[in-house]
């Protein structure tokens, strides 16, 4: 693989007002020398929201060649917080980006999120799946587990207030399972201590181990007997096709996003509705009987079927551009 890194050097005390509009000029130069030198770029990627607005102010980059690739639920990660002119003014700001651009996003609600509660009219717009090394993860996850040939569940991600840690320490106390709930992950000291203070005073302490943030989850992930998600919006999902592929049972909430595209057939006895009581349910049900996952084909995840959905997008551009120049002839 071949990249170059294109160096900001502003340091005066103004460059975050100057930042995107100084970025995108030095992306736009470095695309042109490139181009000028090797030809055009056949299709051009753009990830995580930072970066898709500077690519947005890119002259370059401005065609159907450029898609921008959604990973997240923008609603509930840009907007929850705020009301009033302050909700108006970030929801015009995140429109202008995306508006009338190709995206591409991780599950379908992320594409339905951006049209019906940012206003987004997409020029184009496709679901392409995470995709994931499946070999590499088998590798990791043989790795030793500290609680390999116990019973326990777990939970990975951050600690972040739209991941729901209080429901599923709710949830765990209410479903009577006595085995270990371990918590993979970190986030700041104040969410950590309510969640410490939340399972005290639900007398599960004893059984919930913040284990903080692991460099490698995966054998965390194949040694438990169930791992759990109880987020509201999820923009895909990625730790639920990580355990199924590690022969784990999973539960979720049927929150906005990408679960209820993973877990379908007989994993979708593991979708909770978003609220404690159901999720326990689910997780005592899943916890006793376990879905059959020896034959579970999680192929349309991997990263030659993935990859090869993205590379589809240079003909979707090609087609586009054939008819622009044929409806102008």
């Amino acid at each position: 693989m071949d990249y170059q890194v294109i160096l900001d050097r502003c340091n005066h005390p103004w460059r975050k007002l100057t930042e995107t509009w100084r970025r995108a000029r030095l992306l736009d130069n470095a695309v042109r020398d490139s181009e000028a030198r090797h030809g055009k770029f056949d299709l051009i990627l753009s990830h995580l929201h930072k970066t898709d607005r500077t690519v947005r102010q890119t002259p370059a980059l401005d065609g159907d060649r450029t898609w921008f690739c959604l990973h997240g639920v923008f609603s509930a990660s840009y907007l929850a917080r705020k009301t009033g002119f302050s909700l108006w003014l970030k929801r015009l700001k995140i429109r202008h980006v995306y508006q009338d651009r190709q995206i591409v996003g991780v599950s379908q609600y992320v594409i339905d999120d951006m049209v019906q509660n940012i206003g987004v009219q997409p020029r184009q717009a496709k679901v392409i799946a995470n995709p994931f090394d499946f070999e590499s993860l088998a590798r990791l996850a043989a790795e030793p587990c500290p609680l390999a040939g116990t019973d326990f569940l777990v939970y990975v991600g951050r600690f972040h207030e739209t991941k729901r840690h209080d429901r599923l320490l709710e949830a765990y106390a209410l479903s009577g399972i006595t085995a270990p709930l371990v918590l993979l992950g970190q986030g700041s000291e104040k969410i950590t201590q309510k969640l410490r203070e939340q399972a005290q005073n639900s007398g599960i302490a004893e059984r919930v181990r913040f284990e903080g943030f692991q460099r490698n989850p995966y054998p965390w992930k194949r040694h438990a007997r169930l791992l759990v998600v109880s987020s509201d919006s999820e923009g895909f999902g990625n730790v639920l096709v990580e355990a199924l592929s590690c022969g784990t049972a999973v539960v979720s909430t049927r929150c906005p996003g990408g679960p209820t595209s993973i877990l379908t057939g007989e994993l979708s006895r593991g979708l909770a509705e978003m609220n404690a009581t159901s999720l326990a349910e689910k997780m005592r049900e899943i916890y006793t009987t376990p879905p059959r996952l020896q034959h579970l084909d999680l192929s349309i995840y991997s990263l030659s079927v993935v990859c090869q959905q993205y590379l589809q997008l240079i003909q979707v551009a090609e087609t586009s551009f054939s008819t622009t120049q044929h409806v102008s002839g």
